[in-house]
């Protein structure tokens, strides 16, 4: 895939439990974070691969380089979310991915996470492997 190229969307459910809310029954900023992460750990998982298995087999991590995002209506209490994915750009040592999270067909969050393939050993940027893609 060239870069600029769009990758087909990966999709994840999820729900918003007590724990993820403030005090107003509102998800608090921060999981916004760990429920992008956990639709791109999802994905990594759905290409057969892993975070432990790249760290074990290729010497190689993942860390974010870059992110925005745009908070467009809160998440609440109980809701069912669906948070997606869309590789909206790779180079040789990382990814950019579009994500966005949604309840229903209401657009909650949109952003932006660059993502980059990391040496283990000395934290330096390296290729991507090829398995990834």
């Amino acid at each position: 895939m060239a870069s600029g190229e769009h990758a087909p969307v990966f999709e994840i459910g999820l729900r918003v439990y007590y724990e993820d809310t403030d005090a107003s029954g509102v998800v608090y900023h921060a999981n916004y974070l760990r429920y992008c992460e956990r639709a791109r750990t999802e994905w990594l998982d759905s290409l057969g691969l892993d975070h432990r298995t790249l760290a074990d087999t290729h010497g190689i991590a993942f860390t974010l380089a870059d992110m925005s995002m745009r908070f467009v209506q809160p998440a609440r209490l109980d809701d069912r979310l669906a948070v997606s994915l869309q590789i909206a750009q790779r180079t040789r040592a990382r990814v950019v991915f579009a994500q966005q999270i949604r309840r229903a067909d209401d657009l909650l969050i949109q952003g932006q996470f660059t993502v980059a393939c990391v040496n283990i050993a000395n934290f330096r940027p390296c290729r991507l492997p090829d398995a990834l893609f």
